[in-house]
């Protein structure tokens, strides 16, 4: 068996391959574009792949393709009516990032919630050193028990973000964009509660028909203007342009971003016009790749193609 790892360079150096070497030879590619694909995979039996397209122009002359792996939970790179109809199966992963993300989305809060920045720029500075006074009130903050957390897409990451939410005494809400029905023990509010009540709102909502561009110009003025808004999940269910002006004229208080629209982010993005940069905190869609998270993702993945030809 051939396995092909088309961009590698999107799980890290510093995860090893010893499980998928087991099944058979393994190819790895840092990075591949879309022409480079068909060469790529001539021969292979198994293709491992992240952002890489999966249609008829670029795997439709690999005649011994059997199988393509997502190394993610998203497959909206994939073309499955097209792979159907060659028979080749596909799979992914779920489950992997739960915990990676919910812990970057309480990093991200409080980073902007408590003013680590300022804070940490105050005594780099010098301000602390000189200071007659043993303690410094530059940015005021709040505990987390006093106020409302809001959460567009209740999931295994929205849910486990509420958990650990609740453990901190906060009041949790949430809102279901596809219009589910509620989730037993989590309190379900329409949009505009989820709006007008939420003093912190995280996104773990994927993107879809109902989702996306959600979070623009109307909704950020039905925020409070002390909300923090944690955008988790997919990078257009915010509109960006709405968010730097919504940050700019003080309609939102702070923004922290582990996904963009485009990724990676556009030079021309107007969330560079943010004036306040204080207020804006982006990650470079980071949030799901804690160590661990990134081995479990191969320990998936490794499993998924063991499965299939176990079942063949």
């Amino acid at each position: 068996m051939k396995i092909v790892f088309l961009d590698a360079d999107s799980l890290g150096s510093d995860i090893g391959y010893s499980e998928f070497e087991q099944l058979g030879e393994v190819i790895r590619y840092p990075l591949t574009s879309p022409q480079e694909v068909p060469a790529r995979i001539a021969d292979a039996d198994v293709i491992v792949v992240n952002k890489v397209p999966v249609n008829e122009s670029t795997i439709g002359s690999a005649r011994r393709l059997k199988l393509v792996c997502v190394s993610a939970t998203g497959t909206n790179n994939l073309d499955k009516e097209y792979l159907d109809r060659r028979g080749i199966a596909w799979r992914n992963a779920a489950g992997y990032s739960t915990e990676s993300v919910a812990q970057h989305t309480f990093a991200m809060l409080f980073y902007l919630m408590e003013g680590l920045r300022y804070y940490d720029d105050y005594v780099r500075d010098g301000g602390y050193a000189d200071s007659p006074l043993f303690t410094h009130f530059g940015v005021p903050f709040h505990e987390l028990g006093s106020v409302t957390w809001g959460i567009l897409g209740l999931g295994a990451i929205g849910r486990r973000v509420a958990d650990i939410a609740k453990a901190f005494g906060a009041r949790v809400i949430y809102y279901s964009a596809s219009g589910a029905p509620a989730q037993e023990g989590y309190q379900q509010v329409d949009f505009d509660t989820l709006l007008a009540e939420s003093d912190i709102l995280s996104i773990h909502a994927p993107l879809n028909e109902y989702t996306e561009n959600i979070m623009d110009a109307g909704a950020f003025r039905k925020m409070k203007p002390e909300a923090i808004l944690l955008n988790l999940g997919r990078g257009p269910i915010v509109n960006e342009a709405d968010l730097a002006d919504a940050l700019n004229s003080g309609e939102i208080k702070a923004a922290g971003l582990d996904v963009l629209s485009v990724e990676p982010m556009a030079k021309n993005s107007p969330l560079f016009g943010v004036q306040d940069k204080s207020r804006l905190l982006i990650t470079p869609h980071t949030a799901w790749a804690a160590v661990e998270a990134r081995e479990r993702l191969m320990k998936i993945t490794a499993e998924n193609i063991r499965e299939y030809f176990e079942q063949k």
